[in-house]
């Protein structure tokens, strides 16, 4: 599949300056920001930034951020789903992640993550994939908002279906360990039918058997 990118850029002025939101950004352009250092939800700051840097470099990853001058306050990912996962399974060329979505906490209440799912869905190519997202309980920032699961799981659905992403079925695990975690897909335009069942097979494995 030819993973065609196209920059997108939007200026969103807030109480603290003017965020720009742009993508999908090159390992280049990654390279020469600064990560906030509150940008710590899945490991420092600094290394996160390395890891962006290699997804944007992937021929499918797409690397969309927040930043306001130089310094980057919130990202999304987009990816191939992890080798390990049933969703690789497939070996869908069509089927990519949104692997991770991050805000500083002191930028949270500007709506940049809405902000960053508009941007990513500004290109066209995204009409070729199906995009999945998986929400488990224990990745949320429960003690620092103060939310419990279902409110919080009430604010990231709501952001998800910003970007187009709605609740999907399934019988994964991992997924239906807790009620709050969920599946969520954005299926789009040029998605044929049968990569729509093969998701739907990887969605259902247990469900013939007895």
């Amino acid at each position: 599949m030819n993973h065609i990118k196209t920059y997108n850029m939007k200026e969103v002025k807030t109480p603290v300056g003017t965020l720009v939101i742009e993508g999908p950004v090159s390992s280049t352009t990654l390279a020469q920001l600064d990560f906030h250092q509150e940008l710590t939800a899945f490991r420092p700051a600094e290394q996160q930034k390395q890891a962006l840097v290699e997804i944007a470099d992937l021929p499918e990853g797409r690397i969309i951020v927040a930043r306001i001058n130089h310094t980057v306050v919130g990202y999304v990912t987009f990816l191939y789903p992890d080798p390990l996962e049933r969703w690789s399974e497939g070996k869908m060329d069509n089927l990519i992640e949104l692997g991770a979505i991050e805000v500083a906490a002191p930028f949270r209440s500007y709506s940049i993550g809405k902000s960053l799912l508009k941007v990513s869905m500004m290109d066209d190519a995204m009409e070729d994939y199906i995009i999945i997202t998986t929400e488990y309980y224990w990745h949320w920032d429960l003690k620092g908002t103060g939310l419990n699961v279902w409110e919080y799981r009430k604010i990231m659905e709501k952001m998800m279906n910003t970007g187009g992403l709605t609740w999907y079925a399934t019988d994964d695990p991992e997924i239906s360990s807790h009620p709050a975690n969920c599946l969520m897909a954005r299926i789009g335009k040029r998605v044929n039918l049968d990569s729509v069942q093969s998701f739907d097979h990887l969605r259902f494995q247990n469900r013939f058997m007895y």
